[in-house]
């Protein structure tokens, strides 16, 4: 197998356990470099395995449902993968303020559903940087925390 089919292989990985409806956090620790930087356009960005785990606890405690999934064929070339995604959840759990924009009291049950891509460097094995452009004004205007003209 080449470099680009082992990194999707490790991404595709990472999609379906971290990001994936079931979550499994152990995944952080196997596929990911201890100081993996994570950046998404909705939230601060997050490095190391406790503080990616942090965020995804709080995350999907206020989003029970919360799940992504691919929208297209992974991309490779050398260290780099690129995914496209849809996703979202129904936020029924305590009080959210991990978004840069506002925060959520408890159970709004106000629902979201949104894409993005994202770019992922691979090095020997390990997940170094996860950075994703999302569609924040959509998930932000269904979340109610922009208001619409």
């Amino acid at each position: 197998m080449s470099r680009e089919e082992d990194n999707k292989a490790i991404v595709v990985r990472w999609f379906t356990d971290f990001w994936g409806d079931k979550v499994n956090l152990d995944v952080v620790d196997e596929i990911a470099a201890p100081d993996m930087l994570m950046k998404y356009s909705l939230h601060e960005p997050r490095r190391g395995h406790a503080d990616i785990k942090e965020f995804m606890r709080d995350f999907r405690a206020a989003f029970p449902d919360l799940a992504f999934g691919a929208t297209a064929d992974l991309i490779a070339e050398g260290d780099y993968v690129v995914g496209q995604w849809e996703g979202g959840g129904t936020h029924t759990g305590p009080a959210f303020g991990d978004f840069i924009a506002g925060s959520l009291p408890a159970n709004t049950g106000r629902k979201m559903r949104f894409t993005g891509t994202t770019v992922l460097k691979v090095v020997n094995g390990k997940i170094v940087e996860e950075i994703g452009l999302d569609d924040g004004v959509a998930c932000l205007t269904q979340l109610g925390i922009l208001k619409t003209a």
